[in-house]
């Protein structure tokens, strides 16, 4: 009974111990002192972007692109044309993907109002069956930055 007695008494302080609060006040970059748990609670969404410069993109070829059946380990290249349909210079600011199977390729230069482009990736996969993979764009676009990509395919075995 003692050892029960002994176990929840520690189990009561080291809990109690858990939820102090810091003794030390945090401060920011100018040396003022700040809520900690502000710091902590904060949303991490909270950049604010310059809508005055956004723009609208039309993709020209389908997002969704069906590539039928593929051999393992044979690298293929898939692309997704697209057109500047604003008035101001697209941004295509990160290109990213599901996993390390696909490699997609950002382009680098601003493209002028009327001008197209072109979101290159690159698909070297292993193993047999049904694959759908995405690949993200985040352009300074309206009325959203964020654009996915997706392509499926069957893969089937060397035999």
């Amino acid at each position: 009974m003692k050892k029960i007695i002994a176990i929840a008494s520690a189990a009561l302080l080291l809990a109690a111990a858990c939820k102090q609060t810091p003794s030390v006040p945090a401060t920011d970059a100018a040396g003022q002192t700040v809520d900690a748990t502000a710091l902590v609670t904060a949303p991490a969404d909270t950049v604010t972007y310059d809508t005055t410069t956004f723009t609208t993109i039309e993709w020209i070829d389908p997002i969704e692109k069906e590539l039928g059946k593929l051999v393992p380990g044979k690298e293929i290249e898939i692309t997704w044309r697209f057109r500047n349909s604003g008035q101001l210079p697209l941004i295509i600011e990160n290109v990213g993907a599901t996993c390390g199977c696909t490699i997609p390729e950002k382009p680098e230069q601003p493209f002028a109002p009327g001008q197209t482009g072109t979101i290159r990736a690159k698909f070297n996969g292993s193993g047999s069956g049904f694959i759908l993979k995405q690949v993200f764009v985040t352009a300074n676009t309206k009325p959203s930055r964020e654009h996915t990509l997706v392509f499926k395919a069957e893969v089937t075995d060397k035999k």
